[in-house]
């Protein structure tokens, strides 16, 4: 109901205007007037408006109106005589942020939706709604604005209607007391006159809210994100990763996580609006450039190649494979054929078309050419053009036909960029990650001790063997050290290494130091006791002078790694104050955070994931095999980045780890240096802003006939054994589930079951003795987390054992536990066998109104028995 309520509000079929002598809302009574608004219309309070009608007050309203527009002075009162009236929701476009707490209780109170305070308020161009104090309204189309920042979406609104790019809707939030970003993104993403959503914002209030809508956003269209940037400035870590994970880089792996583009300014972000609000998804990157001046060409080419893209290459010979795509035309004739044969050519991907004026050229004649060839190949791969100097005639020519143009060619490269960038984000969205193997999951009662042992000692460090043992607990591979309380107990600590040739390390430990090479802490390559005691005698004099309040507890003595051609790494994880943790890899070392070749991500991840992050580095090309240097493992790498990122969402009290430096050769990693800091005040610590997998559900069962199965949350990397169950489903069973003939299902549709986002998704798989999956059943929320549809799918050979029961008292069981008020689906009639379990569970059954073929099956489901005190 929430999100109903939220559609009737910003596509408000009628409206009213609390608008008492004074009120400040008079100025937007104006912009609806004087935008053609076409609803009903109200004014109430005593005030009155040309073209507005005339009510006392809601008690004499026929019908409940879908917006409300009132002033702050006195909003509380008006947000309950409007939830009281039945109204869906009230803007207050004035105010101060200070308003937010009082106004958004008052709004929960009546059951109604609230947007703002201290907003500008909302446009429905669809509608020739200008509910706002913005003096530019943007045609009707398929952009979608949502603004945190009133100045910002002004400017952009200004712009759209310049360029007449339309908008399917534009929100400015304001203080967010109720109608925020995540509510936001559910219903442009789910809004089917959407192309593009475009969201500016300045922080994130629920991390995990936010990413939930935007992932699920993302998946069905181009969301772009302008964020300002800020200073770096402190981030108060203590450790390389600490260092490294700014605000900004918190935010941008939020970013790519969920698929969002992010711009840095109002040039690119319309930049990028123009070509992803226009334009279908891009196939591939070859950019081919047709152009009426060769300078012109290479500028815009040129711009390409700083970006990182690549110019297409024309089809046929060999001698003809290696000329680049641009070419130089000069008559509309030469620019229709042009433009034609390149779409054609299997090896270019789109087309840039630029135009520069002079007094023989056909500015518009050429435009119209272009134009005809696009709509003659049917718009399959993009058409960008760029007329240099062009006037307005031209860019709406281009406008009215869906193809996007650029005042210049570089500006025009920039918005293909975005075009790429958004298709390598659904790619790996999409992709289907490699399969984990099925080792022994990590103990965690064992790892939680630990830390709990060391958050009773009032400790912010663990120490050296605690290390050692969380990372034998995630299984990853360390050089352990060997700590000794004094030197001596060092010597003897060293002398089975000595013994056999191979030299030692020498580590200062203390929890007062954390980087132990600022003050000489470490002595590398030492292959004698003499060399020992020499380096330690001058270690413990260097630290007594620079640190002398620090407490040592001992020495560290670790065999040096002897791994001559190995690459240094980091790999660690740091709390941020909005997202939770962050992993980060990149290139290791002591000064790692100065090296800047680092990216983040955030946990968790599996091992399709971590090799996309090691890819975003330069690191990744000194992993490859090089001269005589063979490869480094990445599967190892990549296992060692998912395990610290597991280790993130295990335990929260950790708030910062570093493995620095991580060796990485063709035999596997070894961490040389781990340090992990603790959060010792509870309400610091952070969860992952992702819903982790819910391992937790895992069971084994045991059915009629002594049959037993592993049941469990599906996975992404299940998608291969669900396409094998379904070749064992027979088509009639594939018929009753679907409601229709079914024969092949493509990667995006398996990608859809097994990808799931575990706040608003669930599904559990049943796998036989021989690993392979039974049945399905799975379990999809509504936005507002209130109700959820159910489907389930055995394969054909697996009925009558009483695995459909099982499956659907567990998937029960799980929207229990998740707060979900209803289950429901809907049956054929003709599938008696599911209805007759739907009646057995207690599901209600009612006829389809609209399809007599169908059944609605409901199940109320009881909340969770609270806890005796």
């Amino acid at each position: 109901m929430t999100m109903d309520r939220l559609k009737r509000m910003l596509e408000p079929a009628s409206l009213a205007v609390w608008a008492p002598p004074g009120a400040s809302t008079i100025p937007l009574l104006e912009g609806i007037r004087s935008g053609g608004y076409a609803g009903r219309a109200f004014v109430l309070g005593g005030g009155s408006a040309e073209g507005f009608e005339a009510v006392p007050g809601f008690d004499a309203l026929a019908q409940p109106v879908d917006l409300v527009i009132a002033p702050a002075s006195g909003a509380a009162q008006v947000i309950a005589a409007a939830g009281r009236r039945g109204c869906a929701g009230v803007l207050v476009a004035d105010g101060e942020r200070s308003d937010a707490q009082a106004l958004g209780a008052a709004a929960r109170l009546a059951g109604i939706r609230l947007l703002g305070p201290d907003s500008i308020g909302l446009v429905a161009p669809r509608l020739r709604l200008n509910a706002s104090f913005a003096p530019f309204v943007p045609e009707a189309g398929g952009v979608a604005l949502v603004a945190q920042s009133s100045s910002i979406a002004a400017g952009v609104l200004a712009w759209a209607a310049r360029r007449e790019v339309g908008f399917s809707g534009a929100v400015t939030l304001g203080a967010a007391a109720d109608v925020d970003l995540a509510d936001c993104l559910d219903h442009f993403g789910q809004d089917g006159r959407t192309r593009a959503i475009l969201l500016a914002l300045d922080e994130v209030e629920d991390a995990a809210r936010f990413l939930s809508s935007a992932r699920a956003a993302a998946r069905l269209k181009p969301v772009l994100v302008l964020k300002p940037w800020q200073p770096a400035g402190e981030t108060g870590g203590l450790t390389h990763a600490g260092l490294i994970v700014t605000p900004d880089r918190a935010h941008d792996a939020a970013f790519h996580r969920a698929g969002l583009l992010r711009v840095n300014d109002l040039d690119e972000l319309f930049a990028a609006a123009e070509t992803l609000g226009r334009m279908r998804q891009l196939v591939g990157g070859r950019l081919a450039i047709v152009s009426n001046g060769a300078g012109l060409a290479a500028l815009a080419a040129g711009r390409l190649r700083q970006l990182g893209g690549s110019l297409a290459r024309l089809g046929g010979g060999a001698a003809a494979a290696s000329r680049e795509a641009v070419i130089e035309v000069a008559t509309p004739a030469q620019y229709a054929g042009t433009v034609a044969e390149l779409l054609a050519d299997a090896g270019v991907d789109a087309v840039l078309a630029v135009h520069a004026p002079h007094r023989l050229a056909q500015a518009e004649a050429c435009a119209d050419a272009v134009l005809a060839s696009a709509q003659a190949a049917g718009q399959a791969k993009p058409v960008l053009a760029a007329w240099i100097g062009g006037d307005e005639a031209v860019a709406a020519r281009f406008a009215a036909a869906g193809l996007p143009s650029f005042a210049t060619g570089a500006e025009a490269v920039l918005g293909f960029q975005h075009l790429l960038r958004h298709a390598r984000l659904q790619a790996e969205l999409m992709a289907t990650p490699p399969s984990a193997d099925d080792v022994p999951p990590p103990d965690l009662a064992q790892a939680r001790a630990i830390v709990a042992r060391a958050l009773a000692q009032e400790r912010d460090w663990l120490d050296a063997g605690e290390v050692s043992a969380l990372l034998a607990i995630y299984r990853v591979p360390e050089l352990k050290p060997v700590v000794a309380p004094d030197l001596e107990a060092a010597l003897v600590a060293a002398r089975p290494f000595l013994s056999t040739g191979r030299p030692v390390a020498l580590k200062i430990v203390s929890p007062d130091i954390v980087h132990k090479s600022d003050v000489g802490g470490v002595a590398l390559d030492l292959a004698t006791e003499a060399a020992i005691r020499d380096a330690a005698q001058r270690m413990l004099a260097r630290v007594a002078h620079e640190r002398p309040g620090a407490r040592i507890t001992g020495l560290a003595v670790q065999p040096m790694a002897q791994r001559a051609k190995a690459r240094e790494l980091i790999v660690g994880f740091a709390t941020d104050p909005c997202f939770g943790p962050v992993v980060v890899f990149g290139r290791g070392g002591t000064a790692a955070e100065l090296i800047d070749d680092s990216h983040v991500a955030l946990p968790p991840l599996d091992l399709g994931l971590a090799g996309r992050l090691i890819a975003r580095t330069r690191v990744s090309r000194v992993l490859a095999a090089y001269r005589d240097v063979p490869a480094a493992n990445l599967e190892a790498v990549a296992a060692a980045i998912v395990a610290v990122g597991q280790m993130a969402v295990d335990l929260p009290e950790i708030r910062e780890l570093d493995l620095n430096p991580l060796l990485a050769d063709e035999t596997g990693v070894i961490a040389v240096d781990a340090r992990i800091m603790l959060e010792r005040r509870p309400e610091r610590r952070r969860r992952p802003a992702i819903r982790p997998y819910p391992g937790g559900w895992a069971k084994r069962i045991a059915l009629r006939g002594g049959r037993e199965f592993e049941v469990r949350p599906i996975r992404p990397d299940d998608e291969g054994a669900i396409a094998e169950m379904l070749k064992k489903v027979t088509p009639e069973d594939l018929r009753l589930r679907f409601f229709a003939p079914v024969k092949a299902f493509s990667h995006a549709f398996l990608a859809h079951l097994t990808q799931l986002d575990y706040a608003r998704a669930m599904a559990f798989v049943a796998l036989d003795e021989a690993g392979e999956v039974a049945g399905v059943v799975r379990l999809h929320a509504d936005i507002a987390h209130e109700e959820a549809e159910y489907a389930i799918l055995l394969r054909s050979d697996m009925k009558g054992l009483g695995l459909g029961w099982t499956l659907m008292t567990l998937i029960i069981e799980w929207a229990r536990a998740e707060g979900l008020k209803t289950i429901r689906s809907q049956v054929l009639a003709e599938n008696t066998r599911m209805l007759a379990l739907c009646r057995q569970l207690g599901f209600g059954i009612a006829n389809d109104p609209d399809d007599t073929a169908i059944r609605i099956v409901t199940l109320p489901v009881e909340p969770l028995a609270s806890a005796e005190p």
